[in-house]
């Protein structure tokens, strides 16, 4: 019964902003943490941002330092990616992931249990 729903993705110019929703349902959202990664072909799948669902603090790739933030909404059971200035780079698939929350963050695919099936980013003019 454990589901993860990705949706906001779509078709951006450079420059522009983008928030991405995870709903999840099957499980409590806070007992959990929530990764989002994403992956383009040919390429393994990365980990982008994190929370460890125990604090406020959250992890994020090099790559999206001051451009990503990830939130949650427990009582929504929906987690957030919201994405500025985006570039074409970004472009790619991305999936929102969810483990047992835990004191420590994690951008590790491995380490994380319940995938949701991807939502699409294309930045491009």
């Amino acid at each position: 019964q454990v589901q993860l729903v990705e949706s906001g993705g779509g078709l951006v110019q450079p420059g522009k902003s983008l928030r991405l929703s995870c709903v999840v349902s099957g499980f409590s959202l806070e007992y959990y943490g929530i990764g989002w990664f994403r992956q383009v072909p040919g390429k393994d799948r990365e980990g982008v941002s994190c929370d460890n669902g125990n604090e406020d603090s959250t992890l994020n790739a090099d790559s999206v330092k001051g451009r990503f933030t990830i939130s949650r909404d427990n009582a929504k059971n929906t987690v957030y990616l919201q994405m500025n200035s985006l570039k074409p780079e970004d472009t790619a698939v991305y999936y929102c992931a969810a483990r047992r929350r835990s004191y420590y963050f994690s951008l590790r695919t491995y380490e994380y249990d319940y995938w949701g099936q991807g939502t699409q980013v294309t930045v491009s003019s």
